[in-house]
């Protein structure tokens, strides 16, 4: 079992030209990482591959969201989102993230492709931390076993405000 880590205030920035790349098996298992990911989670390669990629979660982010990503990518689907990442010191640092399924030669999914840039501050202030936000607030005030379901209700609720889905809610940004 690994260490807990506590989240602290402190946040590393993406540069510009910064990618972050992993690949992992069907069940998030990390298979591949690059020298900017090692870099901003703060691990070694060694402390990367073979792990959940759940290692870097950071407890701001609201649940439904990775629910979301997940009900995309396994149904064979891409999806972009925006997600805070805890590094192994604490810190904090946020990403838009493209999520690909990958395949092997009998049209099968056997991992995903994850690419990681810098998000637009603007957004970041302005539209996603508020929501998300709004929605970890939900989750928190109901019970475990009825949280996401009471995200997921908030979300769908605002994105039908908006007469968007949630593609074109990200796009829309």
């Amino acid at each position: 079992m690994r260490p807990k880590i506590t989240p602290t205030n402190v946040e590393k920035v993406m540069r510009e030209d910064d990618f972050i790349v992993s690949k992992t098996d069907t069940k998030g298992i990390i298979t591949y990482c690059n020298k900017i990911f090692m870099e901003f989670a703060k691990y070694p390669m060694q402390g990367l591959l073979g792990q959940n990629h759940n290692i870097i979660r950071h407890p701001d982010m609201p649940r439904i969201i990775f629910k979301l990503l997940w009900d995309t990518i396994k149904a064979g689907k891409e999806i972009n989102a925006y997600v805070k990442n805890m590094a192994s010191d604490g810190s904090y640092y946020w990403v838009f993230a493209n999520i690909t399924p990958v395949y092997n030669d009998n049209n099968n999914i056997v991992g995903y492709y994850s690419v990681r840039r810098k998000p637009e501050k603007r957004i970041l202030d302005n539209v996603i931390i508020p929501l998300y936000k709004q929605l970890l607030a939900e989750e928190k005030k109901n019970p475990i076993s009825s949280q996401m379901e009471a995200s997921g209700n908030m979300l769908n609720q605002i994105l039908n405000e908006k007469g968007v889905s949630y593609e074109e809610f990200i796009f829309s940004l």
